[in-house]
């Protein structure tokens, strides 16, 4: 038997008037989707615990089996570890975006943010700011390292504490003064900022976007701190051999931790125009080289949300079907292996309110030995419903999928 988990970032989302009443996810062109949750368990789960903010990082670690509140520590070491970077006890590692603000304002405080991912600068573009921002900012206790796309690490030895920075994308067309943190001793990190506009706004990579009409990448913006992170091998946990497949180092920071085999990918940016083939494809090749698991991660639905384009976020979602999950049907049906497919949100980023928010999410369960007539001819948001099942922690997934008793 082969296990895979299939994770659309963000997916789910509210009605929407543009789509008379629907989402998304039930108007997006899905025969695969659709096909399971006639034949599988439908339901819905809570991924992310009450009273934790419904991030990727807590709600992917409950998919994989991780109890957030015993192992979240902050979605910022887990992209250390995909990076590569080796933190000691005294290191604080902290995302780093690269963010656009509006510049006809004076001062720093006055400027709104216009957009969390810079116009999803490319990771060519990104590397030679993070480098520059290095060398002109960096020094013994602060070192800067390119991630993807706009998504980079600050580690901070010895960092004062911080804990009150918003997140980006929940902040878009807002006034940053109004979200300036008010503890004093995050007030270097402030500076930082501060001193990153006057830098990154007249770099030379941001006055070609700028000629070429894209939008600039002109300052930092620091959230999310924590320290080294450390989770239970998910082998010795499940007795599975697993992989992760991934553009985002937040999903491959945790396959790391966990012990999980994490291919390269090329052209898988976590954006609309990821590599959904080649995700397939590595995740096919996993499972031919010895896999019994594999966690597939598409974070474009995600992306969509927080842009705020529900067009896009249909595209997005037709892909993942159409070039991902058809063709992993197909694959299995092909090779004659039995397996058992999990298709689910992490969280919902509802494109209304472009960020995400805390309710439950749809999941189905499909078993390619136990086909059963569920009732349901579309999955989205009500088939959670109509399924009847709830779970109300996400770890639970990973008993379900594995066929464990709850």
């Amino acid at each position: 038997m082969k296990y895979l988990i299939l994770v659309g970032d963000g997916m789910a989302d509210l009605p929407l008037r543009e789509l008379n009443g629907g989402t998304p996810l039930s108007a997006a062109r899905k025969p695969g989707m659709n096909y399971i949750a006639s034949k599988g368990i439908n339901g819905r789960v809570n991924t992310v615990p009450e009273g934790m903010v419904p991030e990727s990082d807590t709600a992917n670690l409950a998919i994989m089996g991780y109890d957030p509140r015993v192992y979240s520590k902050g979605r910022s070491p887990l992209e250390a570890a995909s990076i590569g970077i080796r933190m000691r006890p005294e290191d604080t590692a902290i995302r780093a975006n690269i963010v656009t603000l509006t510049e006809e304002e004076s001062d720093y405080d006055d400027r709104h943010m216009v957009d969390h991912s810079a116009g999803e600068i490319t990771t060519e573009e990104a590397d030679v700011l993070v480098r520059d921002l290095q060398k002109q900012f960096g020094d013994a206790t602060k070192t800067f390292y390119t991630g993807v796309s706009y998504r980079h690490c600050l580690i901070w030895k010895d960092c004062p504490p911080f804990t009150d920075f918003s997140r980006p994308h929940d902040i878009i067309g807002k006034r940053i003064g109004d979200y300036r943190p008010q503890n004093a001793s995050s007030r270097p990190m402030w500076e930082l900022q501060r001193a990153s506009y006057d830098f990154l706004n007249r770099h030379p990579v941001n006055i070609a976007r700028a000629n070429a009409g894209k939008r600039k990448a002109n300052s930092l913006w620091l959230w999310s701190p924590g320290k080294k992170p450390s989770l239970p091998d998910f082998t010795e946990m499940t007795g599975l051999r697993g992989s992760v497949v991934c553009a985002v180092d937040l999903i491959k920071g945790i396959g790391l931790c966990a012990g999980l085999h994490a291919p390269a990918v090329p052209g898988a940016t976590g954006t609309l125009d990821t590599n959904y083939v080649g995700k397939r494809e590595a995740a096919e090749r996993e499972l031919e080289n010895g896999a019994d698991f594999v966690y597939l991660h598409v974070e474009a639905p995600d992306e969509c949300g927080h842009q705020g384009k529900y067009l896009d976020k249909i595209e997005a979602i037709e892909r993942i079907d159409r070039d991902i999950l058809c063709p992993l049907l197909g694959y299995f049906r092909r090779v004659g292996e039995p397996f058992r497919l999990l298709l689910l949100p992490d969280h919902p980023t509802p494109v209304s309110v472009r960020t995400h928010t805390h309710d439950a999410v749809p999941f189905v369960l499909y078993d390619s030995t136990a086909e059963r007539d569920s009732g349901i001819s579309c999955y989205c948001e009500q088939s959670g419903f109509d399924g009847g099942v709830f779970l109300h922690k996400g770890e639970d997934l990973l008993r379900l999928l594995l066929g464990k008793p709850l």
